[in-house]
């Protein structure tokens, strides 16, 4: 077959076809929702059978599809078939590499390792229009097929099949070069893929993804090229209406890196060991994870996007209006248990992201403590007697003559304990120290975090990490500092409601902060409501936690896992099974009247 060597770069194992067993209270690296008996099946040979009586078929797809592998498999399945095809692919109408060159170079970034500008336009901006109509089915074969990212934009009729990949997944396909970014000559190295997908391909080709939901009939899994699962699309869009008024957890996936920890790789042992680390875990990043679909043990998962392109009322609730099909919050871990602290970082204002990177929601953060070592601390403020001049003076002469920097001569270390919630809004100076395993609670982006000290620290390829000190005393608020530091982003928990084995408190966040962060503490069980609000929670303290929506369903969640109950269920309840007490974390977006205002700017 046409599959490269190497095709995927990474230690990480490859999501297994079918389910694995999990042993009781060990955190669930698959997790899924079970659609019942004959609704998913694997292979090309039973893809080719559901498809062979057709006489015009378009398979479309994600950025990160092999399609030169994938179309040799299913050709010879239709061809053992006795079906004579005729292959077209898409590429062939897209524009050339130079003139797609000069299309998307205003959102590149230029120079800059990271950022880029979010793509305004539409995936049909990559094509020739003309070349476009010119794909035409052939009329002397059996069956025309027309294939590849954007293929539906050729507007044939007949069955469409679009070919998803997780994100991770096709970032460790770009890191072995097996795959090139949309209408790219060749691949390009890993670091400048990732940019050119996070701030183009996959802008458009979310785009393109939601104008094609209600019409794909089969969804293939793409990410064993040589074992696919499907769906129906029905059948995934039925799976996806019941998570939408139940419950949901997304597929985790975790990565090492140059600061990382122990914590993660020691509590779960079924994770791929021969790595030295683990710093993150996208526990629930979701332009980056998966939902995973379970029928007669065979998995298929889907882009976290697929939900929220359906109704993201349903999801997000009253915060619809202002997110549209964005999810809001995002849950992560960040390990440094025996590893390194975290880069000497802030991030972006509001109006800065918008500007600079086309974003319309600004990454303000918490740290959760979920677990940490007696002499743990973070960085986070100023000390009071901040000299802005003379803190740039010492991180430009760290740079250019790789010294150290007396970081606590500037920057408060604040001790940490278990459940404490740091509060680290737009333009705080912050990170954590060692032996922290942080659940990050913020809002969703990810990647604008600017850098302005690393410890003299390399990266895992032994080159210099890049850092953003220009952009960060762009944004920084010199005036959090002092006293005002520990009375102001440090959060105060107090209880604001109790029952008989249970109480509820509350660790507000910062005003800037359009999210609320709540602790439920409890040895029975407690009824909540979800008050038009989706509720993202983690299991904090204990080994195991029922959930039980009101429409019936029922789901054990492990410790540290992470889980969403939408809007739409209305009323939930959380149980202790064995009557011991433990505590679940959650998160939720605030009434719209306590936003400040330019909080979320024109996101629809």
């Amino acid at each position: 077959m046409s599959l490269p060597q190497p095709w995927r770069k990474t230690t990480q194992h490859l999501m297994p076809a079918r389910r694995q067993e999990t042993a009781p209270g060990q955190y669930n690296i698959y997790p899924s929702l079970n659609l019942g008996p004959g609704r998913i099946e694997g292979g090309f040979a039973a893809l080719a059978r559901q498809l062979a009586g057709a006489r015009q078929i378009t398979i479309d797809g994600y950025p990160g599809v092999i399609w030169a592998d994938f179309r040799e498999r299913l050709h010879t399945e239709l061809h053992a078939l006795g079906v004579r095809v005729h292959w077209i692919d898409a590429a062939a109408a897209m524009k050339t590499p130079a003139a797609l060159d000069a299309l998307l170079a205003p959102y590149l970034g230029g120079d800059d390792p990271i950022f880029g500008f979010r793509f305004p336009g539409e995936l049909a901006d990559f094509f020739d229009r003309a070349a476009l109509s010119a794909l035409q089915p052939d009329g002397t074969a059996d069956l025309s097929i027309v294939y590849g990212c954007g293929a539906a934009l050729a507007g044939w009729q007949g069955h469409l099949v679009y070919v998803d990949v997780p994100k991770n997944e096709i970032q460790f396909r770009q890191r072995a070069g097996s795959v090139t970014c949309l209408g790219a000559a060749q691949p390009l190295d890993p670091k400048p893929a990732y940019k050119r997908s996070y701030f183009i391909d996959w802008v458009a080709a979310n785009r393109h993804k939601l104008a094609l939901h209600e019409r794909i009939d089969w969804i293939v899994d793409g990410q064993r090229p040589e074992e696919i699962t499907f769906a129906r699309g029905q059948t995934i869009r039925s799976g996806l209406e019941a998570m939408a008024h139940s419950f949901f957890r997304v597929r985790p996936w975790f990565e090492p890196g140059p600061w990382g920890g122990q914590w993660i790789r020691r509590r779960m042992p079924q994770l791929a060991q021969d790595v030295p680390n683990y710093a993150w875990s996208f526990e629930l990043i979701v332009p980056e994870n998966g939902l995973v679909f379970e029928s007669d043990d065979w998995l298929l998962e889907v882009s976290f996007d697929f939900l929220m392109h359906r109704n993201p009322h349903d999801i997000t609730g009253d915060g619809a209006a202002a997110f549209g099909h964005e999810f809001p919050i995002r849950f992560d871990f960040l390990d440094t248990f025996d590893g390194g602290n975290l880069s000497v970082q802030c991030h972006p204002r509001p109006d800065y992201i918008r500007r600079h990177f086309g974003e319309v929601v600004t990454q303000d953060e918490t740290y959760y403590i979920l677990d940490c070592a007696p002499d743990a601390h973070c960085y986070l403020g100023f000390q009071g007697d901040i000299n802005p001049a003379e803190f740039r003076a010492a991180l430009d002469h760290s740079f250019t003559h790789a010294a150290p920097v007396e970081i606590e001569r500037f920057v408060q270390a604040h001790p940490v304990r278990k459940h404490d919630l740091v509060l680290i809004p737009n333009g705080t100076i912050h990170c954590s120290g060692i032996n922290n395993l942080v659940l990050e609670i913020s809002a969703t982006p990810y990647i604008f975090t600017f850098k302005m000290y690393d410890w003299m620290r390399l990266d895992l390829d032994g080159r210099p990490r890049p850092l953003n000190i220009d952009r960060a005393f762009e944004n920084l608020y010199f005036d959090r500092k002092g006293d005002r530091v520990p009375a102001e982003f440090i959060s105060q928990p107090r209880i604001v409601n109790s029952g008989p084995g249970w109480e509820l408190i509350h660790q507000p966040t910062h005003k800037n902060h359009f999210y609320d962060v709540q602790r439920y503490k409890f040895s029975d069980r407690v009824d909540v409501r979800t008050d038009g609000s989706c509720q993202v929670m983690s299991l904090v303290e204990g080994r195991s936690v029922l959930l039980e929506t009101a429409n019936g369903q029922r789901q054990r969640f492990s410790y540290a896992e992470t889980f969403v109950v939408p809007a739409a269920a209305g009323a939930y309840r959380l149980i202790s099974e064995d009557g011991a007490e433990i505590q679940v974390v959650k998160s939720f977006v605030k009434p719209r009247s306590q936003w400040v205002e330019g909080i979320v700017s024109g996101l629809k």
